[in-house]
């Protein structure tokens, strides 16, 4: 499992914002982390018509690289 923590399930850090252009903004705890567009854009609007909160949060993990190495409780802060 990739949360071991439950931090995506129960805290739901991760949020977005849909920007024109075919671009998006990805927040963490409400801060900005990163802009996507192209595939990664794509691939947020298929994770989005899926309507699941975990793997929506999930994919904005692993698209921000924010909980590659546990690390998650340091960022942003």
């Amino acid at each position: 499992m990739e949360d071991q923590r439950n931090i995506l399930f129960n805290e739901k850090p991760f949020s977005y914002k849909l920007l024109k252009d075919h671009k998006a903004q990805l927040y963490w705890r409400s801060q900005p982390v990163s802009v996507i567009n192209g595939k990664d854009y794509n691939k947020l609007l298929r994770v989005i018509a899926l309507d699941n909160i975990y793997e929506l949060q999930l994919f904005l993990a692993k698209i921000t690289g924010q909980f590659k190495r546990g690390n998650e409780r340091g960022v942003g802060k």
